[in-house]
């Protein structure tokens, strides 16, 4: 894969998480393998006395039935009487109690709450067809995009229903590949999860991560390539962090931290992380400490050695900011100290590959669509450093070189175009994409004479090519077949205004020559921060919704990487309620045109996109036919209290800064819930064993929302067991969530389904 998608994929799962998408790993560390948070402040005060006097509209549909229930008997959530004092700003928490999972009290709540749903659920009579057409999509071979080490190539594939993809090698393209790793072998109910993966450069071992039942946590271990059998090598504490293997392959850098207290594991703040490195047959005790930050508790460490064994690079990093640190380690002096290369955590730079001492960086200083510069570590003054391909008018996401040639991926309106360049920055071409989609992949090395790289869409499931570089030609590698009917669906891009002005794109989906119509069920998703662009992908779950007759619409909301750091500044801190604007006008834009209706409105989005549904649904009550907030941030007060939480400041700011104070408090979901309104049917999901988003913020604001409900809409939980923030979910799994909310949203929204007609 690209050399800065390592490291930007790296970075993203320090983060709060992106949506649940298949993606193939990074192929300098990893063989391929499937992984993967007013104007300018507050609310809007006009949005507040619109849904007041939008409320009698409310109840005209409540009398329409909807749900066909007249009233929920919810579970008891006691009111507890903590409250807490910011900056001289009284703030009652009475659900405080619920932030501790495991508290017999917690456990009957949860208990009681999935009872709830779940008889809901049952009643619904298309859920079970849901569950079966899901799973007869979902049931087609998948693979990973192939790199090669040491002659031999690895690859992930998934015969279609395995709950999670298995990795395979072969000595050729043409041979029959060989079983090197199945995580399904690993547990019954297949939670075991392969979290990473790195190849020694000779092809030899492989060094890779579990993770267990969603945790963050990782537990890493070394196989032998050719028996298939482990090495007694296990190394725990592992978090955010892949392996590196040094060139004589014996043995590999990584980043972990203290073991946490006794209980604490999906709770603990995570804090002071240390990059080691492990030599292969040594316990983890003997690990060698390679750098840590006594000084810096909030620093993080990415470590990786250069294609030629001279160097470690390594990515530092402060929280979420998409601004770090590159130091460096020269490998060929034993008595080498780390040099700070670049400091001050001023831009963004991206390690791409090296040609002795001259690094090519990706970077966004000056340059905020982003560049490739040439850095000599002997002359590192920036007056020495030359400009290799200069920023565009498109946004440069990622780089890698293959075959003495830059593979640069950029995004132009959220699609990807692939542009290609010699070492020197001349333009040698673009490759040809077979529509609006998404690339990703191209990975090897500079001696290549090959590059493989995936394509997705809306509609198209992720096939794999091979790029023969003397060629100039791609052909396909693996293609799979859905039983979908993909020319039958099509995908345009609209561009609305939001509340400010500002141009936001959106992607919509629906059956060709499909016309507006204020009937058609509308799912509108979003995700809006962390610099995180939302491009086409392949989903099972959206092929049922359109077989449903069903608008699948995605604008791409400031805050996110779609047009540069500008655009992500825009959706940031102060200004974060750019965001639930431009979502909120996504929505009006669809009304108004006629694509769908209020009722039979549907807004999604999952941990930041939580968020997003979460202060759009307390702003915008009357606005929607029905939500789904996934694993979200509700509670702006205290999600920097847990686990990573704290590093989400730099996106977020903190309640501990009184300023920052006054904008959350302004947004955040939980405090912004009132009681005796009239909120639409609500389902909240969530994982007891989520330890990025901590399950108290779904938890919280479920209670108080179901407290302040004054419709017979139906507010619920689903609270998975045994499973996190969504990585490595199971396919079994993830079919029965995707069932249940396509059921609950059939419900609610009313519509009429081939199981229903």
């Amino acid at each position: 894969m690209f050399a800065s998608i390592c490291r930007r994929r790296a970075s993203l799962f320090f983060l709060i998480g992106l949506i649940v998408v298949s993606l193939p790993a990074c192929s300098r560390q990893a063989a391929p393998t499937q992984k993967a948070l007013a104007s300018e402040g507050g609310p809007r005060k006009e949005s507040q006395d619109e849904a007041t006097r939008d409320n009698s509209a409310i109840t005209n549909a409540d009398r329409d039935d909807v749900t066909n229930s007249t009233a929920f008997d919810y579970p008891d959530a006691r009111r507890g009487e903590q409250v807490d004092d910011y900056h001289g700003t009284q703030v009652a928490d009475p659900y405080r109690w619920l932030e501790d999972p495991d508290s017999p009290e917690s456990r009957a709540w949860i208990a009681a709450e999935n009872k709830l749903t779940f008889a809901f659920l049952e009643k619904i009579p298309q859920r079970e067809r849901l569950r079966q057409r899901l799973t007869e999509l979902w049931n087609y071979e998948k693979f990973g995009v192939p790199s090669q080490r040491g002659g031999r190539y690895f690859y992930t594939r998934n015969d279609g229903l395995q709950n999670q993809n298995v990795l395979y090698w072969a000595p050729s393209l043409e041979a029959q590949p060989k079983l090197l790793l199945d995580p399904n072998a690993l547990s019954a109910e297949g939670t075991i999860a392969l979290s990473g993966t790195a190849v020694s450069d000779d092809g030899r071992r492989l060094a890779y991560g579990l993770a267990n039942a969603g945790s963050d946590w990782q537990e890493w271990r070394v196989r032998d390539v050719e028996s298939g059998k482990d090495l007694d090598d296990h190394l725990q504490w592992v978090k955010f962090s892949g392996a590196s293997w040094s060139k004589d392959g014996e043995g590999f850098y990584y980043s972990r931290y203290d073991e946490p207290a006794k209980g604490e594991q999906l709770t603990a703040q995570n804090y002071f992380q240390k990059l080691y490195y492990h030599k292969i047959g040594t316990p983890q005790a003997d690990d060698r400490l390679v750098y840590e930050r006594r000084d810096e508790k909030e620093w993080g460490f990415h470590g990786q050695a250069t294609d030629d064994g001279r160097w470690l690079v390594i990515t530092v990093t402060h929280g979420t900011e998409r601004k770090n640190n590159l130091f460096y380690l020269d490998l060929q002096k034993p008595d080498a100290e780390v040099v700070e290369l670049l400091s001050g955590f001023e831009a963004r730079y991206e390690f791409i590959d090296n040609d002795g001492d001259v690094f090519w960086v990706r970077t966004d200083l000056g340059a905020p669509r982003n560049c490739i510069v040439a850095i000599d570590v002997a002359r590192p003054d920036r007056e020495s450093w030359k400009e290799i391909v200069p920023e565009a008018d498109d946004v440069l996401e990622a780089v890698s070189v293959v075959g003495e040639r830059f593979f640069a991926l950029y995004l132009k309106d959220a699609r990807s175009q692939v542009r290609m360049f010699d070492l020197g920055g001349e333009a040698k071409g673009e490759l040809d994409l077979p529509g609006i989609g998404t690339a990703g992949g191209f990975t090897g090395r500079r001696g290549d004479k090959e590059t493989f790289y995936s394509f997705t869409s809306f509609t198209t499931p992720t096939t794999i090519y091979r790029y023969d570089l003397a060629a100039d030609r791609s052909e396909v590698f693996r293609r799979p077949k859905v039983g979908f009917a993909s020319d039958d669906y099509e995908t345009e891009q609209v561009f609305y205004e939001s509340k400010d002005g500002t141009r936001v794109p959106m992607f919509l989906t629906h059956r060709k020559g499909q016309q507006p119509d204020p009937q058609t069920p509308t799912y509108l998703y979003g995700y809006g921060g962390f610099d995180i662009s939302l491009s086409p992908s392949f989903s099972v779950g959206r092929l049922v919704w359109l077989e449903m007759g069903g608008l699948y619409a995605m604008p791409n909301l400031r805050g996110g990487g779609e047009y540069g750091r500008a655009w992500h500044e825009a959706g940031m801190k102060e200004k974060k309620q750019n965001v639930f604007d431009d979502f909120i006008a996504a929505a009006e834009w669809l009304i108004d045109h006629g694509y769908t209706s209020r009722e039979k409105l549907a807004i999604s989005g999952r941990s930041n996109g939580g968020l997003l549904v979460g202060a759009c649904l307390t702003q915008r009550p009357e606005l929607y036919g029905a939500a789904l907030p996934g694993v979200g941030v509700m509670d702006m007060l205290r999600f920097h209290k847990f686990t990573i939480g704290w590093a989400w400041a730099s996106e977020y700011g903190s309640s501990d800064d009184a300023e920052h104070f006054r904008t959350l408090h302004a947004y955040s979901p939980l405090h912004n819930i009132k009681p005796g309104t009239h909120y639409p049917p609500t389902l909240v999901t969530t994982a007891d064993h989520d330890d990025r988003v901590v399950p108290a913020h779904s938890f919280k604001f479920a209670a108080a929302l179901q407290a302040a409900q004054a419709g017979p809409a139906p507010v619920l939980i689903r609270i998975e067991t045994s499973a996190g923030h969504g990585a490595g979910l199971p396919t079994s799994k993830a079919i029965e969530e995707l069932a249940d909310g396509y059921a609950f949203l059939v419900k609610v929204l009313d519509i009429e389904t081939p199981a229903s007609q």
